[in-house]
């Protein structure tokens, strides 16, 4: 079982699409069939990470989130961030890519 889909509900749409893209997601538009416009983007695989505007839905409430990118500002290791709706985002640089990296979170 692997995942292929993950939605996160805000009324922070577009601070949220900023934060994550900041991460190296790349985002696309899209609205289906009346539906609200929301972003979606892509994993390298295959996942689809989604960001809807909370509307009746409500946020998306505790969450824990982690991604390992290759390179980001934040330099190698593990740092625990927080997205603009307050949910924890760990984001593994240079770590559980290739097996070779480490560090705290923090």
């Amino acid at each position: 079982m692997r995942q292929t889909l993950l939605v996160i509900y805000t009324s922070r749409l577009e601070e949220c699409r900023d934060f994550y893209g900041a991460l190296g997601l790349t985002f696309h538009a899209e609205q289906h069939d009346g539906g609200p416009r929301h972003y979606a983007a892509t994993l390298p695989d295959g996942a689809v990470f989604e960001i809807y505007p909370a509307g009746g839905a409500g946020e998306t409430g505790r969450l824990r989130l982690g991604f390992a990118v290759a390179d980001a500002a934040a330099g190698p290791g593990r740092h625990l961030l927080r997205d603009p709706d307050g949910r924890a985002v760990e984001l593994q640089v240079g770590v559980g890519l290739d097996g070779i990296g480490g560090g705290d979170v923090g």
